[in-house]
């Protein structure tokens, strides 16, 4: 998408450094619009420019608050000459806000391009899955001594379990889309295994995890890497909100330790890489280790199994509902995807005690 002079006047109204050169679209990401902004100037930073989805955060001058409390504290545990480069950086309007609304509604804001870094949709090596492990627990544990309190849920309820089992008895009552009827041996998996899945929601509300500051979002591509492959920051910061640890574990290890795409066709390619497994809970520990109750590390393989079995479970919601959520290809494409997910679980219950085996080694 070209540069517009709306673009261009938006740009105009934040404290840049420097002059734009350059508007390049950001293919990358389901949610915001996103785009690089090339500085004509080389000793200033360039910049990336996002429309914030609004349909979906709905409360975004929470969320940027989120971010900015978040930033900041990690900014002050950071060495000066790290602060830019190795944690997400808000560019403020010239009249301090975080963000801006124009005249349509939209929601804008800016944040640092980080040069000389790059991220990764699959991991390839062990090495990767390793400094993501270590990128999220040096994330979760540079913030447990910010209160979780101080910060708003962006999405509510976007990891109660049995909130989204809620949802999908929703859907499956109304059937907008007229899809109910071919799902039957889907509805038999997740019915079966609903209980289970609620585990770590049951822990919590009984007082036995701690309510954290966690990611929610921890898929791969979310950590930048530097040149030598060495995790740098963390990006990615709508869903930063309070949480259990399993959740960003679960979510990460939902997106490493599958041999086939999330939404892969042929079930019989699905399979487990356990050796990035390993990796990445090795990584995680170094980081981790110092902080976490003996309660949350036994939660960590409820996790694992969560977030397939969440990701399903929305799947198959939005099916029924008419593909209103997420982008689809084709219209058994949210269908596949749920099935896929399946296979997934189905494969780390047959590995279940070696799963068990590695996280306990590391503990």
């Amino acid at each position: 998408m070209p540069a517009s002079p709306d673009i261009e006047n938006i740009i105009s109204q934040f404290n840049i450094q420097g002059s734009i050169a350059q508007i390049k679209v950001v293919d990358t990401g389901h949610i915001n619009d996103t785009y690089h902004l090339q500085n004509a100037d080389a000793m200033q930073p360039d910049y990336l420019l996002q429309r914030i989805n609004h349909a979906i955060f709905k409360n975004v001058p929470g969320l940027m608050d989120n971010i900015r409390q978040v930033t900041e504290h990690l900014k002050a545990k950071l060495a000066p000459e790290q602060a830019d480069t190795h944690t997400m950086t808000i560019v403020k309007l010239h009249d301090g806000s975080l963000f801006l609304k124009d005249h349509l509604g939209n929601y804008w804001r800016i944040f640092h391009f980080i040069k000389g870094t790059r991220s990764y949709d699959l991991v390839t090596t062990t090495q990767q899955a390793f400094e993501g492990g270590k990128a999220f627990g040096r994330f979760q544990s540079m913030l447990t001594d910010l209160n979780p309190d101080l910060l708003q849920d962006t999405i509510p309820d976007f990891h109660n379990m049995e909130h989204r089992l809620d949802q999908l008895e929703e859907a499956l009552n109304n059937n907008l889309a007229g899809r109910a009827k071919g799902i039957s041996a889907e509805l038999e998996f997740i019915n079966e295994h609903a209980d289970e899945m609620c585990g770590i929601l049951y822990l919590g509300n009984a007082g036995r995890l701690p309510w954290r500051i966690t990611h929610n979002d921890t898929k791969f591509n979310n950590v930048l890497l530097d040149a030598s492959d060495r995790a740098q920051c963390v990006i990615d910061l709508d869903t930063v909100m309070p949480g259990y640890v399993a959740y960003d574990f679960g979510d990460a290890i939902r997106t490493i330790i599958n041999t086939a795409a999330e939404d892969e066709v042929d079930l019989s390619k699905i399979d487990l890489n356990i050796l990035f497994f390993e990796d990445y809970t090795k990584g995680y520990f170094e980081k981790a280790r110092s902080f976490l109750t003996d309660m949350e590390v036994q939660s960590l393989l409820l996790g694992v199994f969560m977030l397939p079995f969440i990701q399903a479970v929305r799947f198959i919601t939005d099916y029924l509902n008419g593909d209103i959520y997420f982008k689809i290809n084709h219209t058994e494409h949210n269908l596949q995807r749920a099935r896929a997910q399946i296979q997934l679980i189905r494969k780390l219950e047959e590995n279940k005690e070696d799963l068990r085996g590695i996280i306990n080694s590391y503990r």
